[in-house]
């Protein structure tokens, strides 16, 4: 969206035909609906950036739930949003440290900014985009101790402020095309201009879970977060914002359940050993984390090879930090004898999970010719080092 279309889509007739447009339905013709828009009288580029805008909220429901239908979104902006629940978290964090007054330095369509405001923190955001910016501050507008600069993050006058919270943007867009940066020298603002900020106040920063570990400061919190097991981001937290004690965890966020498992520091493996008749795949987070040792030995598991995030045990635990398998048999990891031995149980459904091992799933299922009425789960991985297939059933 450029400024031109922001600019009519905020006006008075805009917001109203926004707002009068019925729910995104992905089965609906389009170009009718443009045509009859069309008639109405309105122009061409209303009607695209609010049938855009339209698309956007019906996705956003996924992170801003109702609310995202009286907000407004860019492509990217969404994409890097923080989910209302996960933002929440993060407001609570500010809240128990005393910070009455945040800094949000990139704050994108102002997601944490809104978070933070609902507890009754004073929020100055800050958005280096012009057309991000305005669409930050209306979705603010509910929040009167909130405002929005178009500025910066390394521009902003931080006198009197409490504390700050970034997401550095990630993605930059060229030629309408938008990529990841791999870098994390180019993220917008860097993370040196971020962690720099330390030194001066509490300071909490967003990033990819995927993030290189050298980055995090030392003596800060790494916490990876995942929701209803995807791995959505790495907070990592500093000064009164940061647990003492506590150097990595790993938040478990599944329905309205949440939670967390926390270490000084990442955890040594535990030690490996022969298939028990359980098979526990850990949580994103908690690979991430590296906190599968810990994981095993509080519930008398042990690791099925080195460097392989699987965890087995003889007796079945409860834990909310893992998916549970229990293993039904050993098939052949020869992949004639493995076809045979899937044709004999009828199995014409199949879920293949692998660790440690080179296959492609989608590839190797193709090969398999499977044939039948049954359904089954295998797992391709190693078992002290030597390559297994496991039959298992999700428990």
């Amino acid at each position: 969206m450029d400024r031109a279309e922001l600019v009519e889509l905020l006006s008075p007739e805009g917001l109203r035909l926004l707002d009068s447009l019925p729910a995104w339905d992905t089965k609906a013709d389009v170009l009718r609906t443009v045509e009859a828009l069309r008639r109405e009288g309105h122009s061409p580029g209303l009607v695209a950036a609010a049938l855009s805008q339209a698309k956007l909220r019906a996705r956003a429901r996924a992170k801003f739930g109702e609310f995202a239908d009286r907000m407004l979104f860019t492509e990217p902006g969404l994409e890097q949003a923080t989910r209302l629940r996960v933002a929440a978290l993060h407001a609570g964090r500010y809240a128990r440290a005393g910070v009455t007054h945040v800094a949000d330095l990139g704050c994108g369509i102002g997601g944490d900014a809104m978070a933070l405001a609902a507890l009754g923190i004073e929020v100055t955001a800050a958005e280096a985009d012009e057309v991000t910016a305005a669409i930050a501050s209306f979705n603010l507008t509910p929040f009167p101790r909130a405002r929005v600069l178009h500025a910066r993050a390394e521009d902003v006058a931080l006198g009197g402020i409490g504390g700050a919270w970034l997401d550095p943007a990630r993605r930059t867009t060229s030629g309408g095309r938008t990529r990841r940066l791999a870098d994390a020298a180019e993220y917008s603002p860097p993370l040196d201009f971020a962690f720099g900020l330390a030194d001066r106040m509490p300071v909490g920063v967003k990033l990819g879970p995927g993030t290189d570990r050298d980055v995090i400061p030392a003596g800060a919190e790494a916490q990876w977060v995942s929701v209803d097991g995807d791995v959505v981001e790495l907070a990592v937290w500093t000064g009164s914002l940061a647990r003492p004690g506590i150097g990595r965890a790993a938040l478990v966020i599944r329905g309205d359940e949440a939670a967390e498992l926390v270490a000084a520091a990442d955890s040594e493996d535990a030690p490996t050993g022969p298939l028990g008749d359980w098979l526990y795949e850990p949580d994103g987070a908690v690979i991430r984390a590296r906190l599968i040792g810990d994981l095993a030995r509080a519930n008398g598991g042990w690791m099925l090879s080195d460097g392989i995030a699987y965890v087995t045990a003889d007796r079945r635990f409860d834990t909310p930090f893992a998916h549970r398998f229990r293993v039904l048999d050993r098939l052949p990891t020869d992949e004639r004898r493995l076809r045979q031995a899937l044709a004999e149980r009828g199995v014409g459904v199949l879920e293949i999970k692998k660790r440690g091992i080179d296959v492609d799933p989608a590839a190797l299922r193709t090969r398999l010719k499977l044939r039948g009425d049954a359904s089954a789960t295998i797992v391709l991985t190693r078992e002290e080092g030597r390559h297994v297939t496991l039959l298992v059933e999700r428990a």
